[in-house]
């Protein structure tokens, strides 16, 4: 019986990141897409998105990057981003409609003093106009047509939040540390209402994303040109294995890659002196790398190096 033909992928097979530092008014996804075409690109997904709103760091991954885009997601994030006290919006940001507005602007002094409670390991209600499915459809969507949307805590880890700069009374520039899933326009919101008052996001920058920082980004109009322009230089990707930067690195031999290639697990004896003092021996991560090549994402468990996320060999 023949085999079915199949259809050969559009587009180049090319592999790297690229660092994009996303103009506000575009979403994500329709970047992504704009950056696929010019590269003209079989594969192509982002590690984090920024609303439409946002501007700064969107990291998107070409080919066998793709395969990075969770561990770059888990990563630290950095944002900048300015609240405007006096009045609520139904997407917490200066997209939405006024839904409340309230007379008191907070002092700096009480600005500071309410921030450590939004620090550290905190509950947090996302935001109506978010991403998170309720019934099995997406919460903005329910919010646009009129519905009342009702979403649970989460939990959410802020590592830093600080008041920045205060240009006048109705606004205030905060810089956050944070974890994977924290709704800036949350902790906006939710800051306004502990100090008294209401406030939406007006304006909000993304600094970092993981290993990914702005002296990484590309602004996307040296990106995307004309229609009749050459696609840009592949020398603006990164490497696969940037995004893994703040994995320990594991030496292995072309004998030990194949056999992870494989899929066997290796005892973690025939490795002695050379597992990385950084990694957590209890289901920790390592890149293995044989010389300069990536090899892929192995894990250390129960004495053994197993093979979690490998790289395609070209």
């Amino acid at each position: 019986m023949a085999r079915p033909h199949r259809k050969k992928p559009r587009g180049r097979d090319i592999s790297g990141w690229l660092i994009v530092d996303k103009p506000k008014g575009l979403g994500s996804t329709e970047v992504v897409n704009m950056v696929k075409r010019a590269f003209d690109a079989q594969k192509a997904g982002h590690g984090g998105t920024l609303d439409p709103l946002a501007t700064g760091l969107l990291p998107i991954a070409f080919g066998a990057a793709t395969k990075t885009v969770p561990y770059v997601m888990d990563g630290t994030k950095v944002y900048r981003f300015t609240l405007r006290f006096g009045e609520a919006r139904d997407t917490d940001d200066a997209d939405g409609q006024v839904i409340g507005t309230s007379p008191l602007r907070p002092t700096d002094e009480a600005i500071r003093a309410a921030l450590p409670a939004f620090r550290g390991d905190i509950m947090q209600v996302p935001p109506a106009f978010s991403a998170i499915k309720v019934g099995g459809e997406r919460a903005y969507d329910l919010a646009r047509e009129g519905q009342a949307v009702a979403l649970e805590p989460r939990p959410a880890r802020v590592d830093r939040f600080e008041l920045m700069a205060r240009p006048d009374a109705d606004h205030a520039e905060f810089e956050v540390q944070s974890g994977k899933g924290v709704y800036m326009r949350s902790l906006a919101r939710d800051l306004a209402r502990a100090l008294g008052t209401v406030g939406h996001i007006a304006a909000l920058r993304r600094l970092r994303v993981g290993p990914f920082h702005e002296s990484h980004a590309v602004p996307l109009d040296k990106i995307v040109g004309t229609g009749d322009t050459p696609p840009p230089s592949l020398d603006l990707l990164l490497p696969v294995s940037t995004a893994l930067a703040d994995i320990p690195a594991l030496a292995v031999t072309e004998a030990e890659a194949a056999r992870l290639g494989f899929g066997q697990a290796i005892s973690l004896v025939e490795f002695m002196g050379r597992v990385p003092s950084a990694a957590d021996p209890d289901r920790g991560l390592v890149r293995a790398m044989a010389g300069e090549r990536f090899i892929g994402l192995c894990r250390l468990e129960e004495g053994l190096l197993r093979p979690e996320r490998l790289m395609a060999r070209a």
